[in-house]
């Protein structure tokens, strides 16, 4: 089920030193939990769309994972957990299988992450086909730590607060000629977190392969001449004063606005598949939520656009005042 309110800032993507191709500079001043380098954090939207939750109705394909082993310390009177340790992306890549899903997307997980395998193959799984088609040069690495040193990226194989503090939510990486995309699931161990900015990043992609929907930036603009409240991210609310001051650089700041609204809804909707949301969980301090009928519009127009994978539901449904 999801909740409709706004949404936080969804253009979360591509934050690495040779991967964070086509990626605006929106997308790189918003809050701390929108830019690359912040720390994970809840999102929060405003108002009330229910997805239904339910299976893949044709079953999982890839490859089963397997769980780590739980690792065992010797301990004396002074003694501390073994530092995590850290690898390259690239030996991550070359150590870990990679397992595809029925829809298409790939991905792996290393090390030991807070999402349990069956809700991982769930949450990629209600990524709708016509969506995944997008991502066939990305795989998604599901990995405890994504650590920034300057301008090398390391892969911790456990939660250290030594490295939290370097710690990103997610870094993009080109490693030949795919994009190797890794989520850090330990700086926030609930589902929330993690999926959310895994959809984020599939938003994205979608637009830079895609582009944005004529229907849907119709549907946004109209929205804004009738001066609906509010927006859907940092990135679209700043892009949207932007557009309506006017002045030479408008068509750009239209583009970008239209980006980042069709990525953050996007986002949201599939969030929306995979959990039950409730918008008020989407709200951010530094602009205000889009109006919840506005946003009920455009999930919509996203739903008709990328139904479901068979098995899932979307609906919405509004919270009556006390």
């Amino acid at each position: 089920m999801a909740i409709v309110p706004a949404i936080p800032n969804i253009r979360l993507t591509a934050n690495s030193k040779s991967a964070n191709t086509k990626v605006s500079t929106a997308a790189r001043t918003g809050t701390a939990y929108q830019r690359g380098e912040r720390k994970c954090g809840r999102m929060i939207l405003g108002y009330t769309t229910a997805v239904h939750r339910g299976e893949f109705a044709g079953g999982f394909t890839a490859g089963k994972l397997t769980a780590v082993n739980p690792l065992v310390y010797k301990r004396t009177r002074m003694s501390q957990a073994a530092t995590a340790i850290t690898r390259s992306p690239a030996d991550v890549v070359r150590m870990t299988p990679v397992s595809q899903a029925a829809n298409g997307v790939c991905y792996a997980t290393s090390g030991e992450n807070s999402i349990g395998s069956i809700d991982l193959e769930r949450m990629i799984v209600a990524v709708p086909a016509k969506i995944a088609s997008a991502l066939k040069r990305k795989a998604y690495y599901f990995v405890p730590l994504t650590v920034s040193h300057g301008d090398e990226t390391l892969i911790a194989d456990r939660y250290d607060v030594a490295l939290s503090d370097n710690a990103v939510c997610h870094r993009n990486l080109n490693l030949g000629d795919s994009q190797c995309v890794f989520i850090s699931t330990r700086l926030s161990d609930d589902k929330f977190s993690v999926s959310f900015e895994f959809y984020i990043n599939v938003g994205h992609a979608l637009v830079e392969v895609a582009g944005v929907s004529r229907e849907f930036s119709d549907l946004a603009w109209k929205q804004v001449e009738a001066g609906v409240r509010g927006e859907t991210s940092l990135d679209a609310w700043e892009s949207r004063k932007l557009v309506t001051a006017g002045g030479p650089d408008v068509e750009r700041y239209r583009n970008e606005y239209f980006e980042a609204t069709f990525a953050d809804t996007i986002s949201i909707y599939l969030l929306s598949l995979f959990l039950d949301l409730d918008y008020h969980d989407l709200r951010e301090r530094d602009y205000p939520l889009l109006a919840p009928s506005a946003l009920a519009e455009r999930l919509r127009k996203i739903a008709e656009l990328f139904p479901p994978n068979p098995g899932f539901e979307f609906s919405i449904l509004y919270k009556r005042r006390s």
